[in-house]
């Protein structure tokens, strides 16, 4: 088994998979992150990210480009944020509960919007998904989707807007203490809301990953649990960019390992269910290990109205 996974990670097509698998992590962690930082728990990620795969690849099969249909699941994104933000931040309702609403919500509409666009089709139809990048001279990184390359671009980009920026440091000062970004002249609403669709946006576009680049179909249950790894992703991470990248990237190490080790220990005497858990496992030692000493945003789920102190 040693010599097994030491030849395994010898070989490129081993982190050429990590990379793609972490891609969609990427993005939806980010997009929690941003949310969070300005203090909105948004459980909604699970069916943003399942309507941002479905809008995506309906735009692209009605005739679309790949990007139009990018740009189609992030408005996706920020429409169903936009709704979780009025619940949450304008009427002060459970961001739980909430959250919760709008993935029901979402799946269900694109649940349905299938059923409705194919009702006769039995096998998926698929469309022609992302081609590889093809001109970077990292192989690894050559072998991935333009959305990869903007997955990885997002990270310092992000991590840079909120830590020098004036839009970032008002993010995180609704997400630390509303009071006394309203002293300041800011609109705490405004500027939550405004995170909350941008970080669904996020999700939209971690969602469309999967549907026209990593497959060119449409399948239920394809997100299958990658949002709510985000959320505890984020946790891992300390709501720190950089951190969030090394949780994605350690989550589909550990998601790329076993799916090697159940190829090639098929006849073996360890159960394929083990392998199954094996990532999640190791994530929530580590998640364990690293939560105890993260510093979360002091006004997370906390609602705010104007006024309060």
């Amino acid at each position: 088994m040693g010599a097994e996974i030491l030849e395994l990670l010898s070989g490129s097509a081993f982190w050429i998979a990590v990379l793609r698998i972490a891609t969609p992590l990427i993005l939806g962690t980010l997009g929690v992150l941003l949310c969070e930082r300005a203090g909105v728990l948004n459980l909604g990620i699970e069916g943003i990210m399942v309507a941002g795969a479905f809008a995506g690849w309906l735009t692209v099969y009605q005739g679309g480009s790949l990007w139009l249909g990018v740009a189609v699941a992030a408005a996706v994104g920020a429409l169903l944020g936009l709704l979780h933000g009025w619940l949450t931040v304008s009427l002060s309702l459970s961001q739980h509960v909430s959250g919760l609403g709008i993935t029901l919500l979402a799946t269900s509409l694109a649940s349905y919007a299938y059923r409705v666009s194919f009702p006769k089709v039995e096998t998926p139809p698929t469309i022609t998904p992302f081609a590889a990048l093809d001109w970077l001279p990292i192989p690894v990184l050559n072998a991935q989707t333009p959305l990869t390359l903007l997955a990885l671009l997002l990270v310092p980009l992000l991590a840079y807007g909120l830590n020098r920026t004036p839009l970032g440091l008002a993010v995180r000062m609704v997400g630390e203490s509303p009071a006394a970004a309203e002293g300041q002249g800011l609109s705490v609403v405004r500027l939550r809301l405004a995170a909350v669709m941008a970080g669904s946006a996020l999700m939209g576009v971690a969602g469309a990953f999967l549907t026209l680049a990593a497959f060119n179909a449409f399948y239920f249950n394809m997100v299958n649990g990658r949002g709510w790894v985000c959320v505890a992703l984020v946790v891992f991470a300390s709501w720190r960019p950089g951190k969030a990248l090394l949780g994605a990237l350690l989550f589909a190490f550990f998601d790329a390992l076993q799916l090697r080790l159940q190829q090639s220990s098929g006849g073996g005497v360890l159960p394929y269910q083990f392998y199954l858990m094996l990532p999640y496992l190791l994530s929530i030692v580590a998640l364990v290990l690293v939560a105890r000493r993260a510093a979360y945003p002091q006004a997370l789920m906390k609602p705010y109205r104007k006024g309060e102190r």
